[in-house]
């Protein structure tokens, strides 16, 4: 075991969207997607195009195939308890942690108030000018007429007008790669607001390629590149250093060219 902990990392597998959802309904096909279980955790590496928790009435959820890959895999009677401990926009790959108990889920949570989780994400963004490593700090807010999230100036720090629910957004970056006209980062987030990662870059003029909704030219498939590569956790019973790792999807590397 290395100075970080227990490193667990995805198999050769591909969070593109041509993943066949329906697939993922059998045990086996999930299980190419579990990165480690034991009797408080699973964790489970997210394709695009499918919502982690909360989709409409009737349209599968990765909670909802975890609830059925832990139910037949070992057999258990009534409904199975899942803590959803982190979650991925519908367009968004990579590391989803569940917790198996609740008590699991209390010890995780607590440490995620705490910050003690470590969130590591890799974006491929629009554009070639940003600086190699900064830090990006801005105040988010909904708005309250179309329900989206915006950049408000840093002095609003009160509901004012038609925004509401203020709340400091905090990320550091550093650059992995340059391309022709793309960027590859790898991004630390510092707190978890909605769409954070995808709202700050896209404000500064380097919205994440596919992502449509904030003004990058949208992919001729279902996806963004953003993924979530790395999760660090402190085992909720074991107290051991846990790193999950997951690398993106191998059709990142196509656009690049």
């Amino acid at each position: 075991m290395n100075e970080l902990g227990r490193i667990w990392k995805s198999r050769v597998i591909d969070s593109s969207p041509r993943v066949n959802l329906n697939e993922l309904k059998e045990v086996e096909c999930f299980h190419r997607r579990v990165l480690y279980e034991d009797n408080h955790l699973l964790v489970v590496d997210k394709p695009v195009g499918i919502a982690t928790q909360g989709a409409q009435r009737g349209v599968e959820s990765l909670f909802t195939l975890a609830q059925r890959y832990v139910k037949i895999k070992y057999n258990k009677p009534g409904e199975v308890y899942l803590g959803v401990v982190s979650r991925l926009d519908l367009p968004v790959s990579g590391v989803v942690v569940f917790a198996r108990t609740s008590k699991a889920a209390e010890r995780l949570n607590q440490q995620i108030r705490a910050r003690t989780i470590q969130k590591t994400y890799r974006a491929l963004l629009e554009g070639i000018g940003l600086p190699e490593c900064a830090e990006f700090t801005d105040v988010v807010a909904k708005d309250l007429s179309t329900g989206e999230v915006r950049i408000v100036p840093h002095k609003a720090t009160s509901p004012i007008a038609k925004f509401c629910e203020h709340q400091e957004a905090r990320l550091e970056y550093r650059t992995l790669e340059r391309y022709e006209h793309s960027t590859l980062v790898e991004v630390r987030l510092h707190t978890g607001r909605k769409h954070q990662i995808r709202l700050q870059f896209s404000s500064r003029g380097f919205p994440i390629v596919g992502d449509g909704k904030y003004g990058a030219r949208s992919l001729d498939r279902q996806g963004i590149c953003l993924h979530s590569y790395q999760l660090i956790i402190s085992h909720p019973t074991l107290k051991d250093l846990m790193v999950f790792v997951s690398e993106p999807p191998s059709y990142w590397r196509r656009l690049t060219r």
